[in-house]
């Protein structure tokens, strides 16, 4: 969910720029989210200074949250071709996202913004055209790296332009922010080329189907499987939305060039198993995606059988091992092969091992290292790095921090709001707003609604209605659940003077009050309770 925001400028006459503007997604404790965004509350404030949104790549985490959150901003967009045609793609999906203009450039090009001078160099990543920025302004050059690695032949593209960020080191840096997402992994990445040769071999030597789901985005992978299939004779076939939108945005840009046409799962039935080869998505377990419908055996049109290959080429996101988990085993019950890395090379990471971050600070010299992107535990071990590579000023950025780059040492001056905000069906709010609080709580102790009629002389007129909804239906002793609640939703009213129960308020706290601690003291849990009382 990376949003980045570099200002110049004296507080009250700062201008601004935004870098990336990306969406997370929802875990099991979000019951119910569509997607997280970075609370831009802030940034809405100061939208009269922002000179521009620059986008880095077209990975969701970089630039995800576009369509929702531009609205707010309405900020000029600048973007690489691919990311503009998967960012206008993305648009076609989506009934009444915003038709956001987007202005292009590409690596080695140079543009203003205000006081900032914006180059862009070419990077390594797993998507297409990348870029690091350098940003310029009269205070020096900042580099903000986003996602890169070093790698000598790439599947697309070319290799991170070394040449270029010395240039940038020799004129003098003033601080690099930089990924972290490897720092914890000794060595260098391997090269992609190294992953195509390896599934080129996996694939010529299956028996039958093989299936590879990875990450949509990733083209170079997705390029490297369709060479090796039809080096091996086999036919691809695609399946998953977001695998056919960006391989449409990407064959539309040439980046598919030289290959067969690819299939669509209504051909599936006219392949020989030893001739095919799956593209899908799902690698990250979601349970709509095209391989959890497989593994269940629930597709209309695709099916994998006994002796069939699934490769996942991919790794896991932190959270996601479980519903990934539960795919492997369906699969492997159904006689499928599971393929991942570890037991051969399938996957390569497209962020920078510890030995590329030593080779990028050697380039880059800056006097002041800014870790992002990662976890607390990346952020501190690439923090000693960059002490290890003699950079004297280190600065622990976290969410919210505003950080004085210069003039003077480099440290943090002030905290802004920050936090979330919850996509949810086609509303967007904080949890509080969007009733996620509620809804989780919801999900772990049930709802019970409690109706009261009460005569012209304020008694009850019969006995209250009671729904339980996420209640045991007894309680140990075998008792009905709905009829302790009305037994205690009785005693509380009949308990209250007959002068307390002519304030219909004072009534319904109290009834709420008792059906709350009887279900309590039969169940060990405090549901939610909402109470209706209707006076004659």
């Amino acid at each position: 969910m990376n949003l980045a925001l570099y200002g110049y400028g004296p507080e009250d006459d700062r201008e601004w720029i935004v870098v990336d503007c990306g969406v997370s997604f929802a875990g099991p404790e979000m019951p119910g989210v569509d997607l997280v965004f970075p609370d831009i509350r802030f940034l809405e404030e100061e939208r009269h200074a922002l000179k521009g949104i620059v986008i880095t790549h077209a990975h969701e985490d970089h630039y995800g949250a576009l369509l929702d959150l531009w609205p707010r901003l309405k900020a000029p967009v600048y973007a690489t071709a691919f990311t503009a045609a998967l960012l206008a793609a993305k648009r076609e999906g989506e009934p009444g996202a915003p038709n956001i203009p987007v202005q292009l450039f590409k690596a080695g090009d140079r543009f203003k913004l205000g006081p900032f001078e914006i180059e862009a160099i070419n990077v390594t990543h797993s998507i297409p055209e990348p870029v690091a920025l350098a940003i310029r302004s009269p205070a020096g050059t900042v580099l903000h790296t986003g996602d890169w690695k070093i790698d000598a032949t790439p599947a697309l593209g070319e290799p991170t332009d070394e040449r270029r960020l010395r240039e940038i080191g020799d004129e003098g840096v003033v601080a690099m922010i930089c990924d972290s997402t490897n720092a914890l992994r000794e060595g260098i990445s391997p090269s992609e080329s190294e992953v195509s040769a390896s599934l080129a071999e996996i694939i010529r030597e299956a028996p039958g189907r093989v299936a590879v789901t990875t990450f949509s985005s990733n083209v170079g992978r997705i390029r490297s499987i369709a060479e090796a299939a039809r080096d091996a004779d086999r036919q691809v076939l695609l399946m998953g939305r977001s695998m056919r939108r960006v391989v449409d945005v990407a064959t539309e840009l040439g980046y598919m060039e030289g290959l067969p046409p690819f299939l669509g799962e209504q051909d599936f039935g006219y392949i020989p198993p030893e001739k095919a080869v799956i593209i899908l998505t799902g690698s990250q377990g979601e349970p709509r995606a095209a391989l959890a419908r497989l593994s269940r055996d629930e597709h209309p049109a695709v099916s994998l059988s006994k002796g069939d290959m699934v490769i996942f080429s991919s790794r896991s996101i932190p959270g996601n091992e479980k519903p990934i988990i539960e795919i492997k085993n369906a699969l492997i019950e159904r006689g499928v092969r599971v393929l991942e890395d570890g037991e051969k090379l399938v996957h390569v990471s497209g962020h920078p091992r510890r030995n590329e971050m030593r080779q990028m600070y050697d380039w880059v010299r800056p006097k002041i290292s800014v870790p992002a992107h990662g976890e607390t535990a990346h952020l501190v071990a690439h923090a000693a790095l960059a002490r290890e590579q003699g950079v004297k000023e280190v600065v622990a950025a976290r969410n919210g921090r505003v950080i004085r780059l210069w003039p003077g040492p480099a440290e943090i001056i002030d905290e802004v709001p920050v936090g979330r905000l919850y996509k949810d069906g086609r509303l967007i709010g904080t949890a509080e707003e969007m009733g996620i609080l509620e809804r989780r709580r919801l999900s772990f102790v049930g709802h019970v609604s409690v109706m009261i009629h009460l005569t012209a002389k304020h008694a009850l007129r019969d006995d209250p209605d009671i729904v339980a909804i996420g209640l045991p239906q007894e309680d140990e002793e075998g008792d009905d659940m709905e009829d302790i609640l009305i037994d205690a939703a009785i005693g509380a009213f009949e308990s209250m003077p007959p002068q307390r129960r002519k304030d219909l308020d004072t009534v319904r706290e109290a009834v709420r009050r008792a059906v709350r601690f009887a279900a309590y003291d039969a169940w060990g849990k405090k549901p939610l309770v909402t109470v209706f009382v209707a006076g004659a």
